[in-house]
């Protein structure tokens, strides 16, 4: 299921694409799906230590905040996290799945709430399917503490349009 609209909002469009995303907010919402994503990386990592595809990722976004490697760097980083993730078990596979995501924001702004709705996922799969949902919930919360303030109501509302195809991991 795809996380991307057909139809692309022109606010997580660079403006040098013909959008309204500055630079500044597009490594603000790089640097949040990061965070996301590292949070959850442990349940891949405590899974499969010798892989560190995930971890190399979630490396390459940060050095592509910092300018020190391209953009398609990171979505080459961000395709071999996605690979990490095939036949893992779900904690674990999202985990992975979320590094990878967050490692293609430099391609695709919008890449940002996959990151997130993975993260969203791993923490339902690790715990007992009765605690799932609150597990969900407080992982919901915790991104929302983490949003920088000038994006906040940007991904926010992005969250609302976008949570259904997102698995509703958005929804309250």
């Amino acid at each position: 299921m795809p996380i991307l609209p057909k139809e692309r909002d022109p606010r997580l469009i660079t403006i040098r694409r013909g959008g309204t995303l500055t630079d500044e907010h597009h490594r603000l919402l790089a640097d949040w799906a990061l965070l996301c994503a590292e949070h959850v990386l442990h349940l891949f990592e405590d899974h499969q230590p010798g892989d560190s595809r995930p971890r190399d990722a979630v490396d390459a976004g940060r050095a592509w905040i910092r300018g020190e490697v391209r953009m398609g760097d990171a979505r080459r980083m961000a395709f071999q996290a996605n690979a990490a993730a095939r036949g893992m078990p779900d904690p674990a596979k999202f985990a992975a799945l979320s590094a990878g995501q967050a490692a293609a924001v430099p391609h695709v702004a919008a890449h940002d709430l996959g990151a997130a709705a993975y993260a969203i996922r791993a923490a339902g799969a690790c715990v007992p399917a009765d605690d799932a949902a609150q597990a969900r919930a407080k992982e919901r919360e915790w991104q929302q503490v983490h949003l920088p303030a000038a994006i906040r109501e940007l991904v926010l509302d992005d969250q609302q349009h976008r949570s259904a195809i997102c698995w509703h991991v958005f929804d309250d």
